[in-house]
């Protein structure tokens, strides 16, 4: 339809002319109150985010000589934290002269990312930052 045939149509009704679709071809346009069309937009918006899931990061401390029954109850608390739908983040600090022994800390982050791998898989690979090493492990869907 032209333009101004439209224009008019929508003034004869008293509401306005409102472009839906300017992307497609022809531009798709309704003769509809712009007020209401804003409104229901923002409904939709607001809609849109109230569903939009949330991503929480929960933390896990380990130590270089964590013990096998700490090692594992930290493995459960990960464990609830994956089903729940939450990241895990693995922190491991190094103090004073432990920061030479930084593989063996790899390697218990590995083994504990290992025993995860039922529940999430990693998200970040252990990575030494400063005196800290962080590992992200995201849950599986």
């Amino acid at each position: 339809m032209n333009t101004r045939d439209a224009l008019k149509m929508a003034y004869d009704e008293g509401l306005d002319l409102v472009m839906i679709s300017p992307s497609a071809t022809p531009p798709v346009c309704k003769i509809i109150e712009y007020q209401k069309f804003l409104y229901e937009q923002k409904k939709k918006e607001k809609e849109r985010k109230a569903n939009a899931s949330k991503v929480v990061i929960k933390e896990i401390r380990l130590g270089m000589n964590t013990d096998d029954h700490d090692f594992e109850f930290k493995l459960n608390h990960a464990i609830r934290f994956l089903q729940d739908g939450n990241k895990v983040k693995v922190d491991m600090l190094f103090k004073g002269r432990s920061i030479v022994y930084k593989d063996q800390g790899e390697a218990q982050m590995l083994k504990f990312a290992e025993a995860l791998l039922e529940y999430g898989k990693p998200e970040v690979m252990p990575r030494l930052e400063g005196k800290r090493m962080l590992m992200i492990i995201a849950p599986k869907k």
